[in-house]
Protein backbone atom coordinates (compact mmCIF):
# COMPACT_ATOMS: atom_id res chain seq x y z
CA UNK A 1 0.00 0.00 0.00
CA UNK A 2 1.29 3.40 -0.83
CA UNK A 3 0.80 6.11 1.75
CA UNK A 4 -1.04 9.31 1.34
CA UNK A 5 -1.98 12.23 3.52
CA UNK A 6 -5.19 11.58 5.44
CA UNK A 7 -7.37 13.42 7.87
CA UNK A 8 -8.02 11.58 11.10
CA UNK A 9 -11.58 10.36 10.75
CA UNK A 10 -13.92 9.33 13.50
CA UNK A 11 -13.83 5.54 13.86
CA UNK A 12 -17.04 3.87 12.72
CA UNK A 13 -17.54 2.46 16.22
CA UNK A 14 -17.59 5.98 17.65
CA UNK A 15 -19.70 7.24 14.77
CA UNK A 16 -22.30 4.54 15.36
CA UNK A 17 -22.49 5.46 19.04
CA UNK A 18 -22.85 9.15 18.26
CA UNK A 19 -25.67 8.88 15.73
CA UNK A 20 -28.83 10.37 17.17
CA UNK A 21 -30.98 9.64 14.12
CA UNK A 22 -31.60 6.49 12.09
CA UNK A 23 -29.27 7.61 9.34
CA UNK A 24 -25.66 7.27 8.21
CA UNK A 25 -23.23 9.86 6.77
CA UNK A 26 -23.23 10.18 2.97
CA UNK A 27 -19.68 8.79 2.41
CA UNK A 28 -20.87 5.38 3.69
CA UNK A 29 -23.93 5.13 1.47
CA UNK A 30 -23.47 2.79 -1.49
CA UNK A 31 -23.95 4.78 -4.69
CA UNK A 32 -25.23 1.99 -6.93
CA UNK A 33 -27.94 0.00 -5.25
CA UNK A 34 -28.04 -2.57 -8.03
CA UNK A 35 -25.11 -4.22 -6.23
CA UNK A 36 -26.73 -4.15 -2.84
CA UNK A 37 -29.39 -6.88 -3.09
CA UNK A 38 -29.61 -7.27 0.65
CA UNK A 39 -32.61 -9.55 0.32
CA UNK A 40 -30.31 -12.58 -0.04
CA UNK A 41 -31.64 -15.09 2.46
CA UNK A 42 -30.40 -18.29 0.87
CA UNK A 43 -27.75 -20.03 2.95
CA UNK A 44 -24.87 -21.30 0.84
CA UNK A 45 -24.35 -25.08 1.11
CA UNK A 46 -20.65 -24.53 1.71
CA UNK A 47 -18.92 -27.90 2.20
CA UNK A 48 -17.28 -28.71 5.53
CA UNK A 49 -13.99 -30.53 5.06
CA UNK A 50 -12.82 -32.83 7.85
CA UNK A 51 -9.17 -31.82 7.89
CA UNK A 52 -8.01 -34.81 9.94
CA UNK A 53 -9.53 -37.21 7.38
CA UNK A 54 -8.04 -35.18 4.52
CA UNK A 55 -4.57 -35.83 5.94
CA UNK A 56 -5.04 -39.59 6.34
CA UNK A 57 -3.35 -41.65 3.67
CA UNK A 58 -6.01 -44.38 3.55
CA UNK A 59 -9.19 -42.39 4.10
CA UNK A 60 -8.78 -39.10 2.27
CA UNK A 61 -10.42 -39.71 -1.12
CA UNK A 62 -13.91 -38.56 -0.09
CA UNK A 63 -12.60 -35.43 1.63
CA UNK A 64 -10.31 -34.64 -1.30
CA UNK A 65 -13.27 -34.89 -3.66
CA UNK A 66 -15.32 -32.57 -1.44
CA UNK A 67 -12.40 -30.16 -1.27
CA UNK A 68 -12.02 -29.98 -5.05
CA UNK A 69 -15.76 -29.49 -5.52
CA UNK A 70 -15.80 -26.74 -2.88
CA UNK A 71 -12.89 -24.85 -4.40
CA UNK A 72 -14.12 -25.10 -7.98
CA UNK A 73 -17.75 -24.26 -7.22
CA UNK A 74 -17.57 -21.83 -4.29
CA UNK A 75 -13.93 -20.80 -3.92
CA UNK A 76 -14.29 -21.23 -0.19
CA UNK A 77 -14.90 -24.00 2.31
CA UNK A 78 -15.02 -24.69 6.01
CA UNK A 79 -12.65 -26.96 7.87
CA UNK A 80 -13.40 -28.98 10.96
CA UNK A 81 -10.88 -30.93 13.06
CA UNK A 82 -8.35 -28.38 11.82
CA UNK A 83 -5.84 -28.64 14.66
CA UNK A 84 -6.36 -25.10 15.93
CA UNK A 85 -7.44 -25.65 19.52
CA UNK A 86 -10.78 -24.22 20.60
CA UNK A 87 -8.98 -22.46 23.46
CA UNK A 88 -6.63 -20.73 20.97
CA UNK A 89 -9.56 -19.54 18.86
CA UNK A 90 -11.53 -18.34 21.85
CA UNK A 91 -8.53 -16.54 23.31
CA UNK A 92 -8.00 -14.70 20.00
CA UNK A 93 -11.68 -13.86 19.72
CA UNK A 94 -11.91 -12.58 23.29
CA UNK A 95 -8.71 -10.52 23.06
CA UNK A 96 -9.90 -8.89 19.82
CA UNK A 97 -13.31 -8.10 21.25
CA UNK A 98 -11.76 -6.64 24.37
CA UNK A 99 -9.46 -4.43 22.30
CA UNK A 100 -12.39 -2.82 20.49
CA UNK A 101 -14.22 -2.28 23.78
CA UNK A 102 -11.46 -0.06 25.12
CA UNK A 103 -11.72 3.74 25.20
CA UNK A 104 -10.92 5.47 21.91
CA UNK A 105 -7.84 7.13 23.38
CA UNK A 106 -6.33 3.75 24.20
CA UNK A 107 -7.05 2.29 20.75
CA UNK A 108 -5.60 5.31 18.97
CA UNK A 109 -2.23 4.60 20.54
CA UNK A 110 -2.03 2.03 17.72
CA UNK A 111 -3.41 4.29 14.97
CA UNK A 112 -2.73 3.60 11.30
CA UNK A 113 -2.08 7.32 10.85
CA UNK A 114 1.48 8.35 11.67
CA UNK A 115 1.50 10.49 14.80
CA UNK A 116 3.87 13.06 13.29
CA UNK A 117 2.50 13.80 9.83
CA UNK A 118 -0.85 11.97 9.70
CA UNK A 119 0.42 9.79 6.82
CA UNK A 120 -1.60 6.62 6.32
CA UNK A 121 0.17 3.32 6.96
CA UNK A 122 -1.34 -0.07 6.31
CA UNK A 123 -0.65 -1.38 9.80
CA UNK A 124 -2.45 -0.28 12.91
CA UNK A 125 -5.95 0.61 14.09
CA UNK A 126 -8.46 2.73 12.20
CA UNK A 127 -10.37 3.05 8.93
CA UNK A 128 -9.37 2.36 5.37
CA UNK A 129 -7.22 4.87 3.54
CA UNK A 130 -9.40 7.47 1.84
CA UNK A 131 -7.88 7.98 -1.59
CA UNK A 132 -10.71 9.94 -3.20
CA UNK A 133 -13.63 12.13 -2.04
CA UNK A 134 -15.95 9.85 -4.01
CA UNK A 135 -14.77 6.69 -2.28
CA UNK A 136 -17.53 4.73 -0.57
CA UNK A 137 -16.43 3.93 2.98
CA UNK A 138 -16.97 0.58 4.67
CA UNK A 139 -18.85 0.37 7.97
CA UNK A 140 -15.96 -1.19 9.84
CA UNK A 141 -12.94 -0.43 11.99
CA UNK A 142 -9.99 -2.75 11.91
CA UNK A 143 -6.69 -3.58 13.51
CA UNK A 144 -4.29 -4.68 10.77
CA UNK A 145 -0.92 -6.18 11.72
CA UNK A 146 1.91 -7.92 9.89
CA UNK A 147 2.63 -11.20 11.65
CA UNK A 148 5.13 -12.78 9.24
CA UNK A 149 8.01 -12.55 8.54
CA UNK A 150 8.37 -12.50 12.32
CA UNK A 151 11.42 -10.22 12.21
CA UNK A 152 9.28 -7.57 10.48
CA UNK A 153 6.64 -7.39 13.18
CA UNK A 154 6.05 -3.86 14.46
CA UNK A 155 5.36 -4.86 18.04
CA UNK A 156 4.73 -1.23 19.03
CA UNK A 157 1.48 -1.51 17.05
CA UNK A 158 0.45 -4.77 18.75
CA UNK A 159 -1.92 -3.83 21.59
CA UNK A 160 -0.49 -4.16 25.09
CA UNK A 161 -4.06 -4.27 26.42
CA UNK A 162 -5.67 -6.64 26.85
CA UNK A 163 -2.52 -8.18 28.26
CA UNK A 164 -2.95 -11.50 26.45
CA UNK A 165 -3.48 -9.97 22.98
CA UNK A 166 0.09 -10.39 21.74
CA UNK A 167 0.42 -13.97 22.98
CA UNK A 168 -3.03 -14.87 21.64
CA UNK A 169 -2.22 -13.54 18.17
CA UNK A 170 1.19 -15.22 18.12
CA UNK A 171 -0.31 -18.60 19.03
CA UNK A 172 -3.22 -18.22 16.60
CA UNK A 173 -0.74 -17.35 13.82
CA UNK A 174 1.43 -20.40 14.48
CA UNK A 175 -1.51 -22.84 14.54
CA UNK A 176 -3.15 -21.40 11.42
CA UNK A 177 0.17 -21.35 9.55
CA UNK A 178 0.48 -25.11 9.94
CA UNK A 179 -3.11 -25.57 8.73
CA UNK A 180 -2.47 -23.31 5.74
CA UNK A 181 0.58 -25.34 4.62
CA UNK A 182 -1.31 -28.61 4.93
CA UNK A 183 -4.21 -27.28 2.88
CA UNK A 184 -1.88 -25.92 0.18
CA UNK A 185 -0.29 -29.36 -0.13
CA UNK A 186 -3.74 -30.94 -0.46
CA UNK A 187 -4.60 -28.43 -3.20
CA UNK A 188 -1.41 -29.23 -5.11
CA UNK A 189 -2.30 -32.93 -4.95
CA UNK A 190 -5.79 -32.17 -6.30
CA UNK A 191 -4.16 -30.57 -9.34
CA UNK A 192 -1.81 -33.57 -9.68
CA UNK A 193 1.26 -31.36 -9.56
CA UNK A 194 4.52 -33.30 -9.43
CA UNK A 195 5.53 -31.52 -6.24
CA UNK A 196 2.90 -31.34 -3.51
CA UNK A 197 4.95 -28.53 -1.94
CA UNK A 198 4.56 -26.42 -5.09
CA UNK A 199 2.26 -23.78 -3.55
CA UNK A 200 4.11 -23.81 -0.22
CA UNK A 201 7.43 -23.27 -2.00
CA UNK A 202 5.96 -20.50 -4.14
CA UNK A 203 5.29 -18.50 -0.97
CA UNK A 204 9.05 -18.04 -0.49
CA UNK A 205 11.10 -17.38 2.63
CA UNK A 206 9.76 -13.84 2.95
CA UNK A 207 6.11 -14.76 2.52
CA UNK A 208 3.69 -12.25 4.00
CA UNK A 209 1.08 -13.01 6.65
CA UNK A 210 -1.19 -10.27 7.94
CA UNK A 211 -3.79 -10.38 10.69
CA UNK A 212 -7.01 -8.44 10.24
CA UNK A 213 -9.25 -7.96 13.28
CA UNK A 214 -12.43 -6.36 11.91
CA UNK A 215 -15.17 -4.80 14.02
CA UNK A 216 -18.56 -4.06 12.43
CA UNK A 217 -20.73 -1.87 14.70
CA UNK A 218 -24.51 -1.82 14.59
CA UNK A 219 -25.68 0.15 11.55
CA UNK A 220 -29.02 2.01 11.52
CA UNK A 221 -29.42 1.62 7.73
CA UNK A 222 -27.95 -1.74 6.72
CA UNK A 223 -29.77 -1.62 3.38
CA UNK A 224 -27.63 1.37 2.37
CA UNK A 225 -24.21 0.44 3.70
CA UNK A 226 -21.57 -2.25 3.22
CA UNK A 227 -19.61 -3.61 6.15
CA UNK A 228 -17.03 -4.58 3.52
CA UNK A 229 -17.59 -3.87 -0.18
CA UNK A 230 -17.62 -6.72 -2.75
CA UNK A 231 -14.11 -7.94 -3.55
CA UNK A 232 -11.96 -11.00 -4.02
CA UNK A 233 -8.92 -11.50 -1.79
CA UNK A 234 -5.57 -10.61 -3.34
CA UNK A 235 -3.92 -13.36 -1.32
CA UNK A 236 -2.93 -17.00 -1.75
CA UNK A 237 -5.48 -18.04 0.87
CA UNK A 238 -7.26 -16.41 3.79
CA UNK A 239 -8.00 -18.25 7.03
CA UNK A 240 -11.02 -16.60 8.63
CA UNK A 241 -12.44 -16.89 12.12
CA UNK A 242 -15.96 -15.57 11.64
CA UNK A 243 -18.18 -14.21 14.39
CA UNK A 244 -19.55 -17.13 16.38
CA UNK A 245 -23.12 -15.77 16.58
CA UNK A 246 -23.70 -13.00 14.02
CA UNK A 247 -23.70 -13.63 10.27
CA UNK A 248 -23.01 -11.10 7.56
CA UNK A 249 -20.50 -12.65 5.16
CA UNK A 250 -21.94 -13.30 1.71
CA UNK A 251 -20.45 -14.91 -1.40
CA UNK A 252 -21.44 -14.24 -5.02
CA UNK A 253 -22.24 -17.28 -7.15
CA UNK A 254 -24.18 -17.42 -10.41
CA UNK A 255 -25.29 -13.81 -9.98
CA UNK A 256 -26.78 -14.45 -6.53
CA UNK A 257 -25.49 -13.38 -3.12
CA UNK A 258 -25.50 -16.34 -0.71
CA UNK A 259 -25.18 -16.14 3.06
CA UNK A 260 -22.15 -18.00 4.39
CA UNK A 261 -23.33 -20.05 7.38
CA UNK A 262 -21.90 -20.05 10.88
CA UNK A 263 -20.80 -23.56 11.82
CA UNK A 264 -19.34 -23.95 15.32
CA UNK A 265 -15.75 -25.19 15.69
CA UNK A 266 -14.87 -24.54 12.05
CA UNK A 267 -12.57 -22.09 10.29
CA UNK A 268 -13.44 -20.63 6.90
CA UNK A 269 -10.88 -20.81 4.08
CA UNK A 270 -11.11 -18.44 1.12
CA UNK A 271 -9.14 -19.00 -2.08
CA UNK A 272 -7.26 -15.85 -3.12
CA UNK A 273 -6.36 -14.29 -6.46
CA UNK A 274 -2.76 -15.52 -6.25
CA UNK A 275 -3.76 -19.19 -6.20
CA UNK A 276 -6.29 -18.59 -8.98
CA UNK A 277 -3.39 -17.28 -11.07
CA UNK A 278 -1.01 -20.10 -10.13
CA UNK A 279 -3.70 -22.75 -10.79
CA UNK A 280 -4.35 -21.15 -14.20
CA UNK A 281 -7.94 -20.42 -13.25
CA UNK A 282 -8.88 -23.94 -12.17
CA UNK A 283 -9.34 -22.70 -8.61
CA UNK A 284 -11.50 -19.59 -8.36
CA UNK A 285 -11.09 -16.65 -6.01
CA UNK A 286 -14.66 -15.84 -4.91
CA UNK A 287 -16.21 -12.39 -4.82
CA UNK A 288 -17.57 -11.80 -1.33
CA UNK A 289 -18.76 -8.99 0.91
CA UNK A 290 -19.93 -8.25 4.44
CA UNK A 291 -23.33 -6.72 5.12
CA UNK A 292 -24.18 -4.78 8.25
CA UNK A 293 -26.69 -5.46 11.02
CA UNK A 294 -29.09 -2.98 12.61
CA UNK A 295 -29.18 -4.67 15.99
CA UNK A 296 -25.91 -6.54 16.52
CA UNK A 297 -22.20 -5.83 16.33
CA UNK A 298 -19.96 -8.34 14.58
CA UNK A 299 -16.30 -9.34 14.90
CA UNK A 300 -14.02 -11.42 12.70
CA UNK A 301 -10.31 -12.25 12.64
CA UNK A 302 -8.59 -13.12 9.37
CA UNK A 303 -5.08 -14.23 8.50
CA UNK A 304 -4.11 -13.29 4.94
CA UNK A 305 -1.28 -15.30 3.35
CA UNK A 306 0.62 -13.89 0.39
CA UNK A 307 3.65 -14.82 -1.72
CA UNK A 308 6.89 -12.90 -1.00
CA UNK A 309 6.20 -9.45 -2.52
CA UNK A 310 9.47 -9.48 -4.46
CA UNK A 311 8.57 -12.71 -6.26
CA UNK A 312 6.67 -13.13 -9.50
CA UNK A 313 3.73 -15.47 -9.96
CA UNK A 314 2.25 -17.02 -13.07
CA UNK A 315 0.26 -20.13 -13.99
CA UNK A 316 2.11 -23.33 -13.09
CA UNK A 317 3.78 -24.68 -16.27
CA UNK A 318 2.20 -28.05 -15.52
CA UNK A 319 -1.26 -26.53 -15.83
CA UNK A 320 -0.65 -24.83 -19.19
CA UNK A 321 -1.15 -26.76 -22.44
CA UNK A 322 -2.74 -26.49 -25.89
CA UNK A 323 -6.20 -27.20 -24.53
CA UNK A 324 -5.79 -24.74 -21.67
CA UNK A 325 -3.37 -21.94 -22.52
CA UNK A 326 -2.16 -19.53 -19.86
CA UNK A 327 -5.07 -17.37 -18.72
CA UNK A 328 -2.97 -14.85 -16.78
CA UNK A 329 0.28 -13.04 -17.46
CA UNK A 330 3.24 -13.11 -15.11
CA UNK A 331 3.08 -10.42 -12.43
CA UNK A 332 5.26 -9.26 -9.56
CA UNK A 333 3.35 -9.76 -6.30
CA UNK A 334 4.37 -6.35 -4.96
CA UNK A 335 2.89 -4.68 -8.03
CA UNK A 336 -0.24 -6.80 -7.87
CA UNK A 337 -0.89 -5.90 -4.22
CA UNK A 338 -0.39 -2.19 -4.89
CA UNK A 339 -2.78 -2.34 -7.83
CA UNK A 340 -5.18 -4.47 -5.80
CA UNK A 341 -5.77 -1.80 -3.18
CA UNK A 342 -6.30 0.92 -5.76
CA UNK A 343 -8.95 -1.21 -7.45
CA UNK A 344 -10.47 -2.33 -4.15
CA UNK A 345 -11.24 1.24 -3.11
CA UNK A 346 -12.93 1.77 -6.47
CA UNK A 347 -14.97 -1.42 -6.13
CA UNK A 348 -13.20 -3.14 -9.05
CA UNK A 349 -11.55 -6.56 -9.43
CA UNK A 350 -7.81 -6.29 -10.08
CA UNK A 351 -7.46 -9.88 -11.32
CA UNK A 352 -9.33 -8.87 -14.47
CA UNK A 353 -6.42 -6.57 -15.38
CA UNK A 354 -3.91 -9.42 -15.79
CA UNK A 355 -6.04 -11.82 -17.77
CA UNK A 356 -4.64 -12.66 -21.20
Amino acid sequence: MGSTGAAREMPVQELAGALGTPDVPAPYVVRTHKDQQLAATVVAPVPVIDHSRLLQKDDSADEAGKLRSAIESWGLFMVSNHGVDAAVIESMRAASREFFRQPLEEKQRYSNLDCCDEQFQSEGYGNDRVSSPDQTRDWTDRLYLKVEPEDERRIALWPAHPENFRDALDEFTKKCGKLKDELLRAMAKLLELDDEDYFVDQLGEKALSNARCSYYPECPRPELVFGLKPHSDGTVVTVLMVDDSVGGLQVLKDGVWWNVPIIPQTLLILIGDQIEIMSNGIFKSPVHRVITNAKKERLSVALDYSVDPEREIEPSPQLVNEKRPALYRKVRVKDYIATYYNHFFQGEMVIDTIKI
